[in-house]
């Protein structure tokens, strides 16, 4: 489980690339403390490499199904902070992203905020599937 403050640009992304290149690995999904909606510029960008996340859906943290999770990943310090207990049998990581929600400028310096992000949680989420493949291996 992916998690952020919104649930709408971080996180959605994260669990876009879990989805593409954890598949067969990890089962990902993301959500909020306080979800809002899916930002249009966090889909426009994983557009463009081809991964769409227009269906996903900003979504509150269930204090049930976090119980459930193997691996929780926090994106936001406020998240890391906040985020309701785990049990000690649920590993959680922190994996900061800045935000590029709040990003001022022209439209092209707001985009590469996002574009940034993007590839900056590529790079989290690659070496986050590759660790669960070793582990697999060897496990």
């Amino acid at each position: 489980m992916f998690l952020c403050t919104g649930n709408s640009c971080r996180s959605q992304m994260a669990e876009g690339f879990a989805r593409e290149l954890g598949k067969g690995i990890i089962e990902p999904c993301s959500a909020g403390l306080t979800p809002c909606f899916v930002h249009p510029r966090a889909v426009e960008v994983m557009r463009e490499i081809g991964i769409d996340i227009s269906r996903q859906k900003s979504k509150a943290i269930d204090e049930e199904l976090l119980m459930q999770m193997g691996l929780v990943i926090t994106l936001c310090g406020h998240a890391d902070q906040f985020c309701p207990s785990t049990p000690p049998d649920v590993k959680k990581i922190h994996m900061p992203v800045d935000d590029p929600v709040g990003t001022v400028g022209t439209e092209e310096q707001i985009t590469e905020a996002f574009r940034r992000a993007r590839e900056e949680i590529r790079g989290k989420v690659e070496s986050l599937i590759r660790d669960l493949r070793r582990e697999q291996k060897t496990g």
